[in-house]
């Protein structure tokens, strides 16, 4: 063998730009920002101080009391942004979902409360019915069990004004009903809530990532599990998601939502090469609780994996990221 070192003389070597840390951390084409990221938050009516969910490691339903710590904490790393999901009491959910429309239920305490203590908290709400309904659907079951649109999208016209009222920034329908968006925007325009954004769930998936949230909100059902597939999308479809959002945009929506996210970071780059609207990722309790389990078992390293999986989604055009992350990479970016 010669002592001269082979060479290929190549003019172009790639990984030049990969050799040290200081010139990977230089070119490094995505990075997170505490303005990517939203919070989603939990809650109940109940005493006792916050609850854990055995699905979500980490992640609890606070008590209004912890609430309103958690969002003193938040504040202070310098999140802008939080999205609220109440655990309602099984007793006042009915088939009509009528609880929903009481400007006393414990949604519309949380925005008052949450907006006097910290004005310049962003609150984003959910426009649903299936916290408040018996039967865990999103909206009004005719005879047959089917859910009828035209009737739950007059009761989410109500919904999302009960919570402008009461405080809200960004009202989130994410009922996947047709003409929603429209009618809230009017509904809201003419009672004088013109500031009041829509962030439309336009992508959301009927799909098997969310059943940790509906654990966190009581809205499971273990013998029978609700089946949202007549309205939420089908997980094979992409251009029908392109259609949703373009609907969504001429309706008056102000953001579009992408959910699940890192399964559909294909639907997320589709739909950000079809819209100039903000685009928002919803990382749901899935990717969440799946992140956390292999982790915990030492098959995935923790943090490597749940960063990776935040640039994706940022990567392929989330504009913001919903993510049960969020507190704690925050916490991460401000040391």
């Amino acid at each position: 063998m010669s002592n001269i070192p082979f060479s290929l003389n190549l003019s172009r070597r790639m990984r030049r730009n990969r050799s040290a840390a200081a010139i990977r951390g230089l070119l490094q084409e995505t990075k997170l920002h505490q303005e990517d990221f939203i919070q989603p938050l939990f809650f109940h009516d109940g005493q006792g101080g916050a609850k854990e969910i055995d699905s979500m490691p980490g992640i609890v339903r606070h008590s209004l009391a912890t609430l309103l710590e958690e969002c003193h904490q938040l504040v202070d790393l310098g999140l802008s942004a939080v999205a609220l999901f109440p655990c309602i009491d099984p007793a006042k959910k009915d088939l009509l979902g009528a609880h929903g429309l009481d400007s006393e239920n414990v949604l519309y305490r949380a925005i008052r409360k949450i907006k006097k203590t910290f004005p310049d908290l962003l609150i984003i709400t959910d426009v649903a019915l299936d916290p408040y309904t018996s039967h865990g659907h999103d909206g009004l079951l005719n005879e047959q069990g089917r859910v009828e649109n035209d009737a739950t999208v007059e009761i989410l016209m109500r919904l999302a004004l009960l919570e402008a009222e009461a405080g809200a920034d960004i009202v989130a329908p994410s009922d996947m009903m047709d003409g929603r968006v429209k009618a809230i925007r009017s509904t809201l325009d003419g009672k004088g809530f013109q500031e009041t954004a829509i962030l439309a769930y336009s992508a959301k998936y009927a799909s098997a990532y969310y059943g940790p949230f509906r654990q966190a909100v009581g809205s499971e059902k273990k013998t029978a599990p609700v089946d949202k597939q007549t309205y939420q999308m089908n997980p094979a479809n992409l251009r029908e998601a392109l259609l949703e959002v373009k609907l969504d945009e001429e309706e008056g929506a102000d953001m579009v939502m992408v959910k699940p996210a890192g399964p559909y970071l294909d639907v997320i780059r589709a739909v950000r090469e079809v819209t100039l609207l903000p685009v928002v990722a919803y990382q749901v309790s899935g990717e969440y609780a799946q992140i956390c389990a292999a982790a915990r078992l030492g098959w995935l390293d923790y943090k490597s994996t749940r960063d990776e999986a935040l640039l994706a989604i940022k990567r392929a055009g989330a504009t913001m990221i919903l993510s049960y992350f969020s507190k704690e990479v925050l916490t991460v970016l401000k040391s």
